[in-house]
């Protein structure tokens, strides 16, 4: 059940100093608090997606002669994203989540206007790498305020709805960037992401509260940061799934990554590509919307650790397939989109089973976790997208290994089983308004 409107007067003791507006003291209802984080989350989905479309022409006209250095733009992205990851969470277990959460947006408008007067492809790389490092807040806050918010299996059918949401911004991006480009050139792109932020953080501004408990909040001591994060990074019950998912979505990035030249050159799709695109995307938010609806039933762990042995299957079944010199777009899409719906049942459950302990310290546990969930995710992707060979050989491959190594990482955390119905107990003292224990 979702918890009731939320408010800022509840994350304020009686006797706080605090000053609060009258726009923020206003309640959020769950829909709309679910349109913020997705719409949050998703700028940083589409500062990568809707590049896709314009990455030849980009390469064009700043003079890219090796035509995969063109995915840097998207790769690089990525990997500063990751490391970037490392500084919110602390800073918001300090400031509170609401403040940080707005710099980051400021960042992200300036930067993305930086990268549309971009007059070289190393200073628009360079400007890349300062909006990821500005987004990395908008991907790690928004799971720290739902676990302010959430616990357990609620937590994971939280997590889900939000992702439903958030998969709308890859299932219209590249087609949005596909229609900038036909009115305009591709700097206006990175207008329109700016144009989006603005948006986006002024109704952040004007309606989210602060969610972080007083309790909660820590002091700005690199001792006791580096603490909270090794906590969060080592603890055997999380790190399984922490970094399991992360192998599984660096499979996903590297198909993000060599998706123009595999979809649209390859296998020639050509101008069908975006709408391929969108249509893989809409497949993964209804894996999310399933996932929302079943969790609470079935629990976490056993819905994802099903939808990894399926993720297998399917691989073998792409790698079949890739062996073979006369495999069609017809073959190749609906099993690489079987593949991908997936991560709607594994990455949701995933991060919810990793954050279930650490409610006290929520920023810095998101903050690690995402940044090794980035950085090894982005680091493999490049690495994917490096070695395409015009065939989906070296895709499929990847698809197979990084389940397999998902598979053996989860069985570290639980000990060597799965599909275990499990209560995990909280390191921290929980916020009021969790809901379940995780099973």
């Amino acid at each position: 059940m979702d918890p009731p409107p939320y408010s800022a007067a509840m994350a304020i003791t009686p006797n706080s100093t605090q000053r609060i507006s009258a726009a923020s003291a206003l309640p959020v209802g769950a829909r709309e608090f679910v349109a913020m984080m997705a719409a949050t989350m998703a700028l940083q989905a589409l500062a990568v997606d809707a590049m896709l479309p314009a990455l030849g022409l980009i390469a064009h006209d700043l003079g890219v002669s090796n035509p995969n250095h063109r995915q840097l733009v998207v790769g690089v992205f990525l990997v500063a994203a990751g490391i970037g990851s490392l500084l919110p969470g602390p800073l918001s277990d300090r400031y509170g989540r609401r403040r940080v959460l707005l710099v980051c947006f400021a960042g992200y408008v300036a930067m993305s206007l930086g990268c549309a007067l971009a007059p070289g492809f190393n200073t628009l790389i360079v400007l890349r790498v300062l909006v990821a490092l500005c987004s990395a807040g908008l991907t790690v806050l928004p799971a720290a305020i739902i676990r302010d918010r959430h616990s357990g299996d609620a937590m994971a059918r939280m997590q889900s709805t939000v992702s439903m949401v958030f998969m709308i911004a890859p299932m219209v991006a590249p087609t949005a960037g596909q229609a900038v480009l036909l009115f305009a050139g591709w700097r206006m792109i990175f207008a329109m992401l700016a144009a989006l932020a603005l948006v986006i953080g002024s109704w952040i501004a004007l309606r989210l509260p602060e969610t972080m408990a007083p309790a909660n909040r820590q002091q700005i001591n690199p001792m006791r940061i580096l603490a909270n994060m090794t906590k969060a990074a080592t603890d055997r019950r999380t790190i399984g799934y922490t970094l399991g998912g992360s192998l599984i979505f660096g499979a996903m990035l590297g198909y993000i990554n060599s998706s123009e030249q595999l979809v649209a050159e390859h296998f020639g799709a050509g101008a069908m590509f975006p709408l391929l695109f969108g249509l893989t995307a809409v497949m993964m938010s209804g894996s999310n919307f399933i996932n929302s609806r079943i969790v609470t039933r079935f629990g976490a762990r056993r819905v994802s650790h099903g939808a990894l042995m399926v993720f297998l299957l399917l691989s073998l079944v792409q790698l079949f397939q890739a062996r073979s010199p006369h495999e069609t777009l017809a073959q190749f899409m609906p099993v690489i989109a079987l593949n991908i719906c997936m991560l709607g049942f594994i990455g949701a459950n995933f991060n919810s089973i990793a954050m279930q302990p650490f409610a006290g310290i929520a920023g810095s546990a998101s903050s690690v976790q995402a940044f090794l969930r980035m950085l090894i995710a982005a680091s493999l992707g490049i690495v994917i997208g490096q070695a395409f060979n015009s065939t989906a050989l070296p895709l499929a491959l990847a698809f197979l290994l990084s389940g397999l190594g998902a598979l053996v990482l989860v069985l570290f955390s639980e000990r060597g089983s799965l599909f275990a119905q499990r209560d995990s107990v909280a390191m921290h003292a929980p916020h009021p308004d969790d809901q379940s224990d995780s099973r």
